[in-house]
């Protein structure tokens, strides 16, 4: 079992479930103790004592809606003030929305957009200032294969996803010198709530290419802990991405709605 992060306090949000409960599951295997973000009180405690229960770990629950524009500040001072010392911050909040651009709706629209890149830019700044003075610690970003290409249907979710792979990409190289790094996870459709909260059905396309939440989450664990800048996990989406990178744009673009068309 690997150790680095033994006794070690991780930050997961988005915790409550699918991707973020995996991540709080197996973070607390390898050791670490929690701080879980969500905003339905129900399901996030019985995450957590199911994990204290399993693992003989510290895990800490924090009810807190992060789209509100001063969420990710009050979060930060709350665990300041605790003494808490995160050295490993998953964000993992976000959610998509599907739909013809002209039809979804602007606050709904608005939220997604607020929570999936301004709350993610602002949680990295605060805790990774902490992280790099003491020359220590992760990030972990979940971003989609969808921030590698136009995707009509999903064209405010992906071009949100795409800002937070580029913005993760580029501070990761500024950390290069730090004991500090951030690593951004892409993954393709998933096992998760995901399709329930955009309002699609699972295409043809997206049922070939599933992946369990568990395998998603070891798979960017892993490269976390190399401190790879970013990946992709899954054969069938690494091979989407590097295929749409000899297409041109527009091409690329006409495939990726056919391909999130319901069927």
């Amino acid at each position: 079992m690997n150790t680095t992060l033994q006794g070690k306090w991780a930050l997961v949000t988005g915790a409550s479930s699918g991707l973020g409960v995996d991540f709080a599951r197996q973070l607390a295997a390898m050791g670490c103790h929690l701080v879980l973000v969500a905003r339905r009180e129900d399901r996030l405690n019985a995450v957590a004592e199911e994990i204290r229960q399993r693992h003989k770990v510290e895990v800490e629950v924090v009810i807190m809606d992060l789209s509100a524009p001063d969420a990710p500040q009050h979060l930060y001072t709350q665990l300041k003030d605790a003494g808490r010392q995160v050295d490993v911050l998953v964000n993992n909040a976000g959610f998509g929305l599907y739909g013809e651009f002209l039809k979804i709706d602007w606050a709904r629209e608005q939220n997604m957009l607020q929570l999936n890149m301004l709350t993610v830019v602002q949680m990295t700044k605060l805790f990774l200032r902490d992280m790099v003075a003491r020359n220590f610690g992760y990030v972990l970003q979940v971003s989609s294969i969808g921030a590698y290409q136009p995707s009509p249907l999903y064209a405010t979710y992906s071009a949100s996803k795409s800002f937070v792979l580029n913005f993760s990409d580029a501070v990761n190289y500024e950390l290069r010198s730090t004991g500090v790094s951030i690593t951004t996870l892409s993954p393709g459709i998933t096992r998760t709530e995901f399709l329930d909260v955009s309002g699609q059905q699972a295409t043809r396309y997206q049922r070939m290419a599933m992946m369990t939440s568990e395998d998603v989450v070891r798979i960017g664990l892993d490269a976390m802990l190399k401190r790879r800048p970013s990946l992709v996990p899954g054969t069938m989406n690494a091979l989407t991405v590097w295929f749409n990178r000899l297409m041109p744009r527009r091409l690329a673009t006409m495939i990726g709605y056919r391909l999130m068309q319901s069927n």
